[in-house]
């Protein structure tokens, strides 16, 4: 996915190198449209290439036809509506070809006109995102301006106004792609919307920047951060391409597919992870971990059936995911395709996600949990015929503490060896991302591909959400206040309602779990010391005669049992508590909810406020807060659980 920013016609270095520039940037998209000929994804398929562009004249649409006649899909995010985008952008110079262009007619200035008709052109073979919510306040400052040419204020206002509007939609443009071409002079990079801006805007939020030189284009480089605009290295062509090919690589194929002598197979690509096999229901012999939750959670009915069942991939449509599908075709002016498209390439890729990650969770933390568990009833198994046998005669006792270390082992060896751990993090990633994808997806907003979780283990996830929410791409509307008050009502403030009330729940939940582990296994350990308190103070009423020692004899094996079993079982439950970290994992939650109740105040400050106030960058600004606590509450509860690994209790 290409963005492309760069100069006007009307730029001098752009003009004297025009010829030059257009070569450059055809060698550039031979260089791209081969090397996604070449690339083999985990499907043996990619999204056909797309082009982002605001279509201005100049750079943008020599780009755009160029894409155009290499069969690419043509995106354009416009910092207006299409009509007063044409308008502002044809560069009239009487306010009557303005309003003639606003209302869809044609400008009486032939050069007016032709680059109007020009943009026109290009703009009925693109998929368009509208930004019109604020069009009614700017063609008022548009028209004023040159309704009195003379009067620099109101042209400096109009400037400021679309400059804004302007790095708007650029931003739009580089959070959809996952390279941005760019044509700069390098005068400068500090006019709002400008080339330079721009180029700025990407390399902040990550975005690699293919730089074409303006006044030399055949020395096109590559940057990747803010400094090295300043004193960029010179690269040989060789090196230019093979890394060029390689930004497409990586943005096509998956990370561990890259490396991996047989995808199909290796563990951590998206296609061993699509073979995973979904099941409809969670499994009771996997519910231990949550079993400890219910019983120790404050729950009415601890002891209710645990078994879940989860939203199929092909009827989640009309199951849990159906409100969010209704809100989207209710949307005012919104995609009619947009609910099809997120049904079916985003909430079913949550539900399969979802519920396999929801197996594996329940088989990972269920399994560490019975190990725990089972370890004690090992020691107790071991210790628990002393009251009743001679010691000739533990064999039953000594073939159950066998059998269940057997089954400690087994466990362990399964869990390690079905990588239950690594899958459960990576799939429950996977469906993070989804959840709340169709209301970003809904507002043209996404994380751009600098900004994404770089994981330590496997980047597949991060790399398979990604390539889903390009699937679908920029919706195509007309961006207007009743629009963004339905989003924002009905999409994102639901969806931010709905995950701080379950936070709050949740946080509320694994407090208790915590608090009363820790006291159970402090009471297990407080009855340990009176055991062996006791059986102290029998062998020294013993010594003083107090008692027979035949009767302490048979009392301290009994002593003995309960100084084994009391403290086994203790350790058992302070290591469930350990395990599960109920504390940090509350916590968590309790700063999310509160992270994410900050959005809805927010939300709901703007929702009552006037019509007029209603602005995509606020809006957008919302969606992006939110994705932003969500991403950081992933990498919270993954930092808890990575290193704790399924292993043997010890």
């Amino acid at each position: 996915m290409l963005g492309i920013t760069g100069h006007h016609e009307a730029n001098p270095a752009f003009s004297a190198g025009r010829a030059r520039i257009a070569t450059a940037l055809e060698d550039i998209f031979d260089i791209i449209h081969a090397a996604l000929a070449n690339a083999t994804t985990d499907r043996n398929e990619a999204l056909p290439p797309r082009l982002h562009t605001l279509l201005a004249d100049g750079t943008d649409q020599i780009a755009a036809r160029s894409a155009l006649r290499r069969g690419w899909e043509l995106v354009t995010p416009l910092p207006f509506g299409r009509k007063l985008n044409t308008a502002i952008n044809a560069r009239p110079t009487t306010a009557r070809d303005a309003r003639m262009l606003i209302a869809g007619g044609s400008a009486f200035d032939a050069a007016t006109q032709a680059r109007a008709a020009a943009l026109n052109e290009l703009a009925a073979t693109a998929g368009l995102f509208e930004l019109a919510e604020r069009d009614a306040f700017i063609t008022t400052h548009f028209l004023a301006q040159l309704e009195v040419p003379e009067d620099t204020k109101k042209a400096e206002l109009f400037h400021a106004i679309a400059s804004e509007r302007v790095a708007l939609a650029a931003r739009v443009m580089i959070e959809q792609s996952d390279l941005v071409v760019a044509v700069w002079d390098r005068a400068s990079r500090y006019s709002v919307g400008g080339t330079g801006h721009t180029i700025c805007a990407a390399l902040n939020l990550g975005a690699p920047v293919l730089w074409i030189d303006a006044r030399a284009p055949e020395n096109w480089r590559i940057l990747s951060a803010p400094e090295s605009i300043s004193a960029p290295i010179l690269q040989e062509r060789d090196d230019m391409c093979a890394l060029l090919s390689g930004l497409v690589r990586a943005a096509v194929v998956s990370p561990a597919s890259a490396t991996a002598k047989n995808p199909e197979s290796a563990p951590g690509t998206a296609l061993a992870i699509d073979k995973e096999v979904w099941v409809p229901r969670s499994h009771p012999l996997s519910h231990a971990y949550r079993r400890v939750e219910a019983l120790f959670g404050g729950e009415r009915h601890p002891w209710r059936n645990l078994r879940q069942t989860y939203d199929s991939p092909e009827t989640i449509g009309c199951g849990s995911g159906a409100a969010v599908l209704a809100a989207l075709r209710t949307l005012p002016g919104g995609d009619p395709d947009l609910a099809e498209a997120v049904e079916s390439k985003v909430l079913r890729r949550f539900a399969w996600a979802d519920g396999v990650s929801a197996r594996l969770s329940d088989l990972y933390r269920g399994g560490m949990t019975a190990n725990f568990l089972l370890s004690a009833a090992a020691i107790i198994a071991g210790a628990a015929y002393l009251p009743f046998v001679s010691g000739d005669a533990k064999g039953p006792f000594a073939a159950a503490e066998f059998l269940l270390l057997v089954a400690i082992l087994t466990i362990t060896w399964v869990g390690q060896k079905r990588r239950w751990h690594g899958r459960w993090f990576e799939t429950r990633r996977v469906a993070e991302y989804f959840r709340h994808a169709p209301i970003l997806i809904a507002l043209g907003v996404a994380r751009p591909v600098g900004k994404w979780v770089k994981a330590s283990d496997t980047g597949w996830p991060e790399w398979y959400a990604r390539q889903g929410l390009r699937e679908i791409g920029l919706p195509h509307v007309i961006i207007t206040c009743n629009y963004l008050r339905s989003a924002l009502e009905n999409l994102l403030d639901m969806h931010v309602k709905r995950q701080r009330d379950y936070h709050v729940c949740k946080a509320d939940r694994l407090t208790k779990v915590h608090e009363n582990l820790d006291r159970l296994s402090g009471l297990f350990f407080l009855l340990a010391v009176i055991s062996v308190t006791l059986s102290l103070g029998a062998l020294i009423a013993s010594a003083m005669h107090l008692v027979t020692r035949k009767d302490v004899s048979q009392a301290s094996e009994w002593f003995t049992l309960a100084g084994v079993i009391l403290p086994a079982v203790g350790a058992a439950v302070a290591s469930v508590r350990y395990f599960g970290d109920f504390e940090r994992f509350a916590a968590i939650s309790e700063v999310t909810a509160e992270r994410l109740g900050a959005v809805h105040q927010r939300i709901t400050l703007l929702l009552d406020a006037p019509e007029e106030s209603l602005d995509y960058d606020l809006v957008s600004d919302l969606a992006h807060t939110a994705d932003d606590i969500v991403v950081s509450e992933i990498e919270s509860w993954q930092s808890v659980f990575a290193g704790k690994h399924i292993t043997v209790p010890v």
